[in-house]
């Protein structure tokens, strides 16, 4: 037994004397970059503490197997010097090259306001040149001698304990009692299961994300408390992702330049941004004279297939259906993809889907402008709801990075509210954030008020007292969530701030409903759009339209002047004649007759004549599916030539 504990302290002095070395790479980090600091009033023990948190699933990662190993030699009495040497070569190994990553950081992150990533690999191709930035610039010589003589000390310290803890052992006679042997088994197994959750880092059904080192508004904090050995491994991970690969579609300076062309963007392209341009919407002021409010609902899965308005049958959206009939309604309107990521990041951004990509997740949080940024800068307070957790396709981290405030989601909520894996449900929050919002509205700020909901999506909750009209759990999911809609419009117009306010409500992106129509059913894609409120006119929009198009022509009823990145038009300014999307392993493109999908891995395409019934075209590319083929992929490689330029 005394055998079995020594071993056991042994593993954790070494664990602990990791976890020290790492905390003294952060210190130094925060002292070198500390002017990076945009909210000194932030307490910086949130980073320190997020960074021992994410310290610890490293530090388990390479603890896991000497542990298995050792635990499971002293429970039987086996504990050969080669053994403890081995284990502690494996320590001195592994940390030498956690640490590597760590000492690199500082100067990284000075560099690029990111932390170490995957991005550095392509350097090595360029083996002479890199080592030559390395060693030729001279204040990087001091992270290089702090790396070698912190791993000094470390492997030192292994040494000198393995030493210590060798003569413990000797000392010690061996115990083969069988009750002895049981409880250090029983042991055995609950330290190495505490390890692995050490490597899954939290309860929650999905591990460790770098959102959860997100817990201000600063970014440099933020950041402070990722180890940088886990972000280049979960980087290179994402890396290693097929949905991840790059597009290849057309040369991209041919697609930049169709692109421009398409979205009507003259003059030269600005080498940081390819689409960059400004926006001027009221030409005698540099800010709107009026500041309305702006709330933003995304409905999950809210196909205009469910919808009256689109020839649903069945009586599932009356809230919709009578708004439709009172608002700026678009009829044509297309999710950017089929995820909710795909329409957030496209809607608030104005950036498409890259079929599987998530553009929110990347291990270094990308920066976007879009509806939130602008409006920032003109003084609003924007606020993000959700009903599940925070980290969910890292929206924390990404929300908070690109111009939101607060930030409420299930770790705000009671828990007995929780109704499923996705949060709560949308009632809940719609109380929730009516509540969040009547405070935010007495400070007379304008806001931002986006509102992401869930309950159409499975596992369908459908509280008790609600009484559907309809028999089929799928349809009644979609009664309460057009109800939810109604409820919170309803009390919202009797608060003060409701006629200062614009209303946008649309899906993130659609389901299926009905029978299949095409390669890529349209009911995936074709989603409600409606806008109402303070200014707006009412009246239906048949023309084209999707979500990317969302930021130019909320900002353009706003009169709002900003510079804008995106990939959108104001649909009152310009029409279109063509529009794109995306669905997994699939791109489409479509105008008012004819649809084109393409499947990039299969190297196929699927032309169809969309009214006034789908028909799959026997003859490819006539000249209306070459127009949309054209298009398609230069947007899409557009998107992706914005990307690689990003890392």
């Amino acid at each position: 037994m005394k055998r079995f504990l020594e071993s056991s302290l042994w593993l954790i002095a070494i664990h602990m004397a990791a976890l020290l070395i790492f905390s003294l790479y952060r210190l130094v980090e925060f002292i070198a970059l500390h002017s990076l600091i945009t909210h000194p009033d932030t307490s910086v023990w949130g980073a320190f503490l997020r960074g021992v948190w994410f310290d610890n699933v490293i530090g388990c990662y390479i603890m896991v197997v000497p542990l298995a190993v050792v635990l499971i030699a002293a429970i039987f009495g086996w504990s050969h010097r080669c053994l403890r040497r081995g284990v502690t070569i494996w320590f001195a190994v592994f940390y030498a090259i956690a640490f590597m990553p760590s000492a690199a950081n500082t100067p990284y992150f000075a560099y690029f306001f990111k932390n170490i990533n995957s991005s550095i690999f392509g350097w090595f191709g360029y083996a002479a040149t890199t080592a030559g930035m390395v060693f030729e610039e001279k204040s990087y010589w001091l992270y290089i001698a702090l790396y070698f003589i912190l791993t000094a000390a470390f492997i030192w310290f292994l040494f000198r304990l393995e030493h210590f803890y060798t003569k413990q052992l000797e000392a010690t006679p061996i115990e083969r009692k069988p009750r002895a042997i049981g409880v250090n088994l029983v042991a055995t197994i609950a330290l190495i299961a505490l390890c692995i959750f050490g490597i899954r880092g939290r309860r929650g059904y999905n591990p460790i994300k770098i959102s959860e080192a997100y817990y201000c508004e600063d970014s440099f904090l933020n950041q402070l408390g990722i180890n940088p050995a886990f972000n280049l491994l979960t980087s290179e991970l994402d890396d290693l992702r097929p949905e991840n690969k790059e597009l290849r579609l057309m040369p991209a300076p041919k697609a930049v330049a169709f692109t421009r062309q398409w979205l009507g963007i003259t003059g030269k392209a600005d080498s940081s941004n390819v689409l960059k341009h400004q926006i001027i919407n009221d030409s005698l002021h540099k800010e709107p004279q009026t500041k309305p409010n702006v709330v933003v609902i995304l409905m999950e899965s809210m196909s205009g297939s469910l919808l009256h308005e689109f020839g649903q049958k069945l009586p599932l959206t009356p809230t919709l259906d009578s708004l439709y009939q009172h608002s700026l309604a678009f009829t044509n309107f297309y999710s950017a993809g089929i995820h909710t990521n795909h329409g957030m990041t496209a809607t608030l951004y104005s950036f498409p889907a890259l079929m599987f990509r998530n553009l929110m997740k990347g291990t270094v949080t990308p920066h976007r402008h879009g509806i939130p940024t602008v409006l920032k800068s003109l003084g609003y307070e924007n606020m993000f709801f959700m009903t599940h957790e925070a980290q969910y396709d890292n929206m924390k981290a990404f929300f908070t990075t690109n111009g939101y405030d607060d930030i409420y989601s299930q770790e705000d909520y009671p828990k007995n509210q929780v109704v499923n894996s996705f949060g709560v449900s949308d009632h809940f929050e719609f109380g929730f954030a009516l509540n969040k919002i009547n405070a935010k509205a007495k400070s007379r700020k304008p806001f931002l008020a986006t509102i992401l909901t869930i309950s159409n999506h499975p596992p369908y909750i459908i509280p008790s007292w609600f009484k559907p009209r309809t028999k089929d759990k799928e349809t009644q999911i979609v009664e309460y969530a057009d109800w939810c809609i109604g409820d919170f419009l309803r009390k919202a117009s009797k608060e003060p701030w409701f006629k200062n306010t614009i209303f946008v409500i649309q899906a993130d992106h659609g389901k299926m409903v009905g029978q299949s129509d095409a390669e890529l059913p349209v009911s995936y894609n074709h989603i409600p759009l409606i806008i109402f409120g303070k200014g707006v006119k009412p009246m239906k929009y048949t023309g084209l339209g999707t979500q990317v198009d969302v930021m130019p022509t909320l900002l353009g009823l706003m009169k709002v002047n900003y510079t804008y990145e995106g990939f959108g038009v104001d649909l009152l300014k310009r029409k279109r004649n063509m529009v794109f999307y995306s669905a997994d392993n699939q791109i489409v493109a479509r105008d008012a007759t004819h649809c084109y999908v393409y499947n990039p891995r299969m190297g196929k395409s699927f032309c169809y004549d969309a009214m006034p019934g789908w028909k799959l075209h026997d003859t490819h590319f006539t000249k209306a599916f070459l127009s949309l083929r054209r298009y398609v992929f230069s947007m899409e490689q557009t998107a992706q030539f914005m990307l690689d330029r990003q890392r």
